[in-house]
């Protein structure tokens, strides 16, 4: 099995930067990709962007230039670096890993990211 814990969620001015970061426990040692996803308030849960173990990065266009994905492989962390906030990019983050050997993925308990004036 394998945990997630996400932080770095809370309330920011559009324009401004947030920090969210996942930590990954339990059987991590065959992870193949970790990704970020969000849902707003009435819609779909949606990708915002992956990295694959290999180095390959995609994102939503939505967030394209603004946001950044990382991840730390020794330590299990997986990060997203929100710069140029909007108000659209309000919505709970979800952090989300695949372990590989073809095992279903699995999902933090999402963090709240608010972008309001």
């Amino acid at each position: 099995q394998v945990q997630l814990v996400e932080s770095g969620g809370g309330l920011v001015q559009p324009g401004g930067s947030l920090r969210l970061s996942c930590a990954a426990s339990g059987s991590t040692s065959s992870i193949v990709a970790m990704a970020w996803y969000r849902q707003a308030p009435g819609k779909q849960r949606e990708l915002v962007a992956i990295i694959i173990i290999g180095g390959r990065i995609n994102y939503a266009d939505s967030v394209k230039g603004r946001f950044t994905i990382s991840r730390d492989n020794a330590k299990r962390m997986v990060y997203l670096q929100m710069n140029s906030l909007k108000p659209e990019d309000t919505a709970v983050y979800y952090c989300n890993v695949d372990p590989g050997f073809s095992r279903p993925s699995y999902w933090g308990q999402g963090t709240q990211v608010t972008v309001s004036s």
